[in-house]
């Protein structure tokens, strides 16, 4: 009986046949990896290599050998290439319409246009079209880890009401850190073999940190956190946004520390803090006002919706009561059985339009008919304060926080699922 191959090592088998037989780089190109059905090859994997190489030269980080650099990029592309090939099975695509808004949109918030955008890519190197598609990809898999893990994950107020009394509790008021982070991982249901062997890898490396070894390239060279290439750079996290693993660690540490290893799911964590910020108290302008709202339709035009208000305003101006006319003629059902009462409002709680009318009026005032998005309105201004706004900011610092906490978690043990349940062949030398 003829001996028959899995697929996967039939494809495999071809494709090292055809680069056996010495064809020029032209017509085959090498083979660096198997992810599934896909391939990476050389020629991607250098450009990756390149492409990194020169943005950690650029953040002044010292560069690993290249075999280092190599393996951590290929890495990288296996797991973004797994993503890809999870989001298609979805049907999670990115037209070109939404393409080219995203990237008008990183344009506006440089304060350039797309033509100056286009010219300071090509300037330093960068294919504008293989921009784009770089682009499409990493949308491609934002989406899809909103979809499979983000969007599923819970956050209950006792999560909220734990998180704050923590921070709470500690004892000196730092509100923002500056982290890098080294992790080794280890799989899902390692063998204890594996978790020592994890252990005592990290174990060295803290002694070797302790002893000034550069963080960064010791991230890129051995982390298998996802900021490895970034030298394992946090960047700033407020404090109610530090993942939970490393709480205790912030209370503990000073800048330049490097803390002993901490172990979760994903493995082995190093932290190095590297700068704090204090804290600080919120105060932010409240504003108390209400208003009347007329809705334009097929029957309200709006010099009509503006008419019946400017009636409405000169019956008020009069003597009439807000609050009444308010009940019987706005259109805004929420405030209108509180007599028009919008409560207290934060700076970005109404639309521009109706902001803009309430920050010129004295306490008192009512302003001529104005129109938003909503409709058309009077508002009238009825006092302002200063509000000392800390405890909602750290409740929504809070629950962010655990959202970014469990997302962090989530995607990480998802990812490694994902590598886990893959069929991945890699044809590189292997580090010394």
């Amino acid at each position: 009986m003829r001996p028959t191959l899995h697929p996967q090592h039939l494809l495999t088998a071809v494709l090292l046949m055809l680069a056996s037989l010495g064809l020029q780089a032209n017509a085959l190109d090498a083979i660096v990896a198997l992810v599934n059905d896909d391939i990476i090859t050389r020629s991607e994997l250098d450009s990756s290599v390149r492409e990194t190489a020169a943005q950690l030269t650029q953040q002044g980080t010292q560069l690993p050998s290249q075999a280092i650099l190599e393996q951590q990029v290929l890495e990288r592309m296996i797991t973004n290439q797994l993503q890809l090939q999870t989001a298609t099975r979805l049907g999670i695509t990115v037209d070109d319409a939404t393409l080219s808004r995203t990237i008008a949109s990183i344009a506006r918030n440089n304060n350039i246009s797309l033509n100056q955008l286009r010219e300071t890519l090509e300037n330093d190197g960068i294919n504008f079209t293989h921009f784009r598609e770089k682009l499409r990809r990493e949308i491609i898999i934002n989406r899809l880890r909103q979809k499979e893990v983000v969007n599923r994950i819970v956050i209950t107020e006792q999560d909220v009401r734990s998180h704050m009394a923590r921070e709470a509790g500690s004892s000196r008021q730092r509100a923002a850190f500056h982290i890098q982070h080294i992790l080794i991982a280890t799989p899902e249901g390692a063998a204890p073999e594996d978790v020592q062997a994890a252990r005592g890898k990290a174990e060295q490396l803290v002694l070797e940190l302790r002893e000034g070894a550069d963080f960064s390239s010791t991230a890129i060279r051995e982390s298998d956190g996802r900021q490895a290439l970034e030298g394992g750079d946090l960047g700033w996290i407020e404090a109610a946004r530090v993942p939970s693993i490393f709480t205790h660690l912030m209370d503990q540490l000073e800048p330049g520390d490097i803390s002993d290893p901490v172990r979760n799911a994903s493995g082995f964590h190093i932290i190095k803090l590297v700068e704090v910020r204090g804290a600080k108290r919120h105060l932010v302008s409240q504003t108390h006002a209400r208003h009347i709202l007329i809705n334009t339709n097929e029957i309200v035009s709006d010099s009509e919706a503006k008419r019946r208000l400017q009636g409405l305003r000169e019956r008020i101006l009069n003597g009439e009561p807000f609050e009444p006319l308010a009940r019987a003629h706005s259109d805004d059902k929420a405030s209108a059985i509180k007599g028009g009462d919008l409560g207290w409002l934060n700076p970005g709680d109404t639309v521009p339009a109706f902001e803009q009318q309430m920050d010129t009026l004295a306490a008192g005032e009512i302003s001529e008919p104005f129109k938003s998005p909503f409709g058309w309105h009077i508002v009238q201004l009825l006092e302002r304060r200063n509000h000392d706004n800390t405890e909602q900011i750290a409740r929504d610092n809070a629950r962010k926080s655990i959202r970014k906490q469990k997302s962090d978690e989530a995607i990480e043990l998802w990812l490694r699922r994902l590598r886990d349940e893959a069929y991945v062949e890699i044809h590189l030398e292997p580090l010394p």
